[in-house]
């Protein structure tokens, strides 16, 4: 009998610290073991606005680590079921105040948000902040200035 293979390591454990800055505030958690983010929560009982928007404040100031920021993105369920998506997630390594999740309501009805429901998710993300170097030119290539929709929709037929 073979041994298991052994799984290679993605990235060093580390962990990034989170201050908790009321009492309805709850510490992010992933909701399975490979879960790729961590459930951000209400901290206030609130109501999204039919076809409206509003920034649900979560309790939370966050510290990610060196080399990385935090996305907030919408959970799967509420995007399918509620039409509730997630706007201007980006949270910067030096950014230490309260993490707001600005959540946009695509439905022609209100959505309630209670204390303690699971509003997000939180993704870390390498990031890589190289120099700007402006220049005269870019290297062409076959896609040119193609954008939006230039490389069609259907299979390629080989």
């Amino acid at each position: 009998m073979e041994p298991p293979a052994k799984q290679p390591r993605l990235q060093q454990q580390c962990s990034f610290k989170v201050k908790l800055l009321n009492e309805h505030a709850q510490a992010p958690k992933r909701g399975s073991a490979l879960a790729a983010g961590y459930d951000l929560s209400s901290a206030e009982d609130c109501v999204i606005p039919a076809r409206g928007k509003y920034a649900v404040h979560t309790g939370l100031a966050i510290h990610v680590p060196h080399g990385t920021y935090g996305r907030v993105a919408p959970r799967s369920g509420l995007a399918a079921k509620h039409f509730i998506d997630v706007g201007a997630g980006v949270i910067d390594e030096d950014y230490r105040g309260e993490v707001l999740v600005l959540l946009f309501n695509h439905n022609d009805s209100d959505f309630k948000v209670g204390k303690g429901d699971r509003i997000a998710q939180l993704v870390l993300e390498c990031i890589v902040t190289p120099d700007v170097e402006v220049v005269q030119d870019l290297d062409d290539t076959s896609r040119g200035a193609g954008g939006f929709g230039s490389t069609g929709v259907a299979a390629k037929q080989q």
